[in-house]
């Protein structure tokens, strides 16, 4: 089974996702609310697949997606955010998003990025 963080400042959309993704055949192994606290997670839960949100504080997605290009075991990153404009989406890609998700969001499409990287 696919194993999936889901990364975002909002409680409500963490479980939206959680719910979502679990009812289609993902692990969700774990939640952050911020940057920081994923790339803790990231390194003690070994996910497949990261959801991750752009804005968020502490640590913002385009700097966690950073970051995650430097760990060993690199989970594929989908960025999942409000802020749909083309400077962020190229900037989240150049950075090694290998996707991206615009909120609102339909099930179909969450399902149709996701999929591609399930075992």
């Amino acid at each position: 089974m696919t194993r999936l963080l889901i990364v975002d400042d909002a409680a409500f959309i963490r479980l939206q996702l959680r719910q979502m993704l679990e009812r289609n055949g993902f692990e969700v192994v774990g939640e952050a609310g911020n940057g920081r606290e994923a790339l803790k997670k990231i390194q003690e839960l070994k996910p497949d697949i990261v959801t991750l949100d752009i804005t968020m504080p502490e640590m913002d997605g385009i700097e966690c997606v950073t970051q995650i290009q430097k760990l060993d075991n690199k989970p594929v990153v989908i960025m999942v955010s409000a802020m749909g404009q083309e400077p962020y989406v190229r900037t989240a890609i150049m950075n090694g998003a290998k996707g991206f998700i615009v909120k609102p969001y339909k099930e179909e499409i969450v399902l149709k990025n996701l999929n591609k990287f399930k075992k």
